[in-house]
């Protein structure tokens, strides 16, 4: 007897590998899970500890309850201008929704276009449904913004989907409005879904725009899009997500999440409401915290001789270049981790285009950070 095939070709997420490892040493200084270091703003749990004491304890509306659905619709009013009856379906985090879209669209064999280094669930996602991993190699000279031309020489005949990270984790990278203009266009001439996830979309820098490829004629009708409460308003823990798409994408991974999942709590989603209706004061003191912590890792980054860093322009992740170290990824970071208890994550645990790279999360306190370069300083002056 054998497990599954998926049970046997999923991997493991390596930064949860990372922090597990971290947990065995006593004196460390973290940079590892994507996680806001905030506490969500009070009035969200607020709502949400009313919800509980008024007994709404019961099963609620698959899709998500109607004040959640339509609050989530006019948050997009702008953009997509989803009808909250049809287009939009509530989900237990982004990570449900991205599952969900991969199984309505992707069938054993086809091929799934990503763009690399990227987040490393993506990966076990796309083999979970059979599924074909084509990467695209996003280059640190080009501020890891993928190449149009890579795109053009990955596509099959094969090829039915593509996934959109921008913000992204763990690059930071921004994606300009050409280079999704023209994705758009090669998805429209393929007859491509495409599957953007834009769930730091309000974690952006330098007072730039973070443009989205739903924005382009032809895109909207074959794009998922995907986005939650996690990374905005710090509500990791809440697994609130939502995807917006056509009536009969959102059906289809309505039923599938009805198997799954089935719904998620009322008061949960009442606080998600509130979140939406009257907490961006709370997102934009967060977004500049972050900013700041950001200017303040890449300085010392770069003040340490034998690595750098490019600027990201959003998220909370550097990806920092550790190649004349002369080590691979996760050697470099598992010998930083015993010798300084400093816990990052390889940068092959986002694809192989992460080889020489690791991931540091700014989500964390300057005291960390400061701590964290000054033990990586250390380490590399030791070598």
């Amino acid at each position: 007897m054998q497990l599954s095939y998926i049970a046997r070709n999923t991997r493991a997420s390596v930064i949860r590998a990372m922090f597990n490892e971290a947990l065995k040493i006593e004196d460390r200084v973290s940079f590892t899970v994507g996680e806001p270091d905030f506490t969500t703003p009070k009035p969200i749990i607020d709502e949400a500890v009313d919800a509980w004491r008024r007994g709404l304890t019961h099963y609620t509306p698959n899709r998500g309850i109607p004040e959640l659905c339509d609050a989530i619709s006019t948050f997009h009013a702008d953009n997509l201008k989803p009808d909250p009856n049809e287009q939009v379906l509530c989900t237990c985090g982004a990570m449900e929704a991205l599952q969900l879209a991969l199984i309505t669209l992707v069938d054993p064999g086809d091929e799934v276009v990503l763009v690399t280094p990227a987040w490393s669930n993506y990966f076990g996602h796309i083999a979970m449904v059979g599924g074909v991993c084509k990467e695209i190699w996003a280059k640190e000279e080009n501020e890891f913004v993928p190449m149009l031309d890579d795109f053009k020489q990955v596509i099959t005949e094969k090829t039915k989907l593509i996934i959109l990270n921008s913000p992204s984790n763990p690059t930071g990278a921004v994606f300009d409005e050409d280079t999704l203009r023209g994705v758009a266009e090669l998805a429209v001439e393929h007859d491509l879904f495409v599957i953007s996830d834009e769930i730091y979309s309000k974690i952006i820098y330098d007072g730039r725009r973070c443009p989205s490829i739903t924005e382009f004629p032809g895109i909207a009708e074959r794009t998922v899009y995907i986005s939650g409460f996690s990374k905005m308003f710090a509500m990791t823990g809440w697994r609130l997500g939502y995807a917006i798409s056509t009536p009969e994408i959102i059906s289809a991974m309505t039923k599938l999440h009805e198997n799954s999942a089935s719904c998620l709590p009322e008061p949960t989603q009442l606080a998600a409401v509130r979140a939406l209706e009257s907490c961006w004061d709370e997102v934009e003191m967060m977004r500049q915290s972050y900013e700041r912590r950001r200017d303040l890792i890449c300085k010392l980054l770069n003040d340490i001789e034998g690595i750098s860093v490019r600027v990201p322009k959003g998220a909370f992740y550097a990806f920092v270049n550790i190649k004349s170290a002369g080590m691979n990824s996760v050697d470099f970071c598992m010998d930083l981790l015993k010798k300084t208890g400093v816990v990052t994550v390889p940068g092959t645990g986002f694809g192989d285009a992460g080889e020489g790279y690791m991931r540091l999360t700014y989500a964390t306190s300057d005291e960390n950070i400061i701590e964290g370069m000054k033990r990586l300083k250390q380490y590399m002056q030791a070598r």
